[in-house]
């Protein structure tokens, strides 16, 4: 299972920006997928998360900002993000909870495939 993130860029205090992750691969299945952040110095932290089934959890501290959505035919989950504050900067990563088969034909679950990061930028 392969995430590619796309949608981060520079945006002013206030801005909005929406955050795009798509799963690919020989996918099984996809319990949840959701979105982290690290921002410089400090430990990655969970932003969103949204099951198969769109129950959605968030931090608090982007209650009411941001929106996480999925759309399971497509194997892919959006995160808007709104009201956007200096202290969202982060490099934003998409994660997910799926089963898929290896390049090698073997069945694999994990709750830690990960895309490459990509960099939000608030300006305040």
């Amino acid at each position: 299972v392969q995430l590619q993130a796309s949608g981060g860029g520079l945006v002013q205090a206030g801005g909005s920006l929406r955050l795009s992750c798509a799963a690919s691969g020989r996918i099984l299945s996809i319990t949840s997928m959701g979105w982290y952040r690290q921002a410089p110095g400090k430990a990655r932290e969970l932003v969103a998360t949204i099951s198969s089934g769109s129950i959605t959890n968030y931090a608090d501290s982007v209650k009411g900002r941001f929106t996480i959505s999925r759309d399971n035919a497509k194997n892919t989950a959006d995160l808007q993000m709104t009201s956007l504050k200096a202290e969202d900067t982060a490099v934003y990563f998409c994660n997910a909870d799926a089963c898929g088969v290896t390049y090698t034909g073997e069945y694999e679950c994990s709750k830690d495939y990960w895309g490459k990061g990509t960099q939000v930028t608030v300006s305040s």
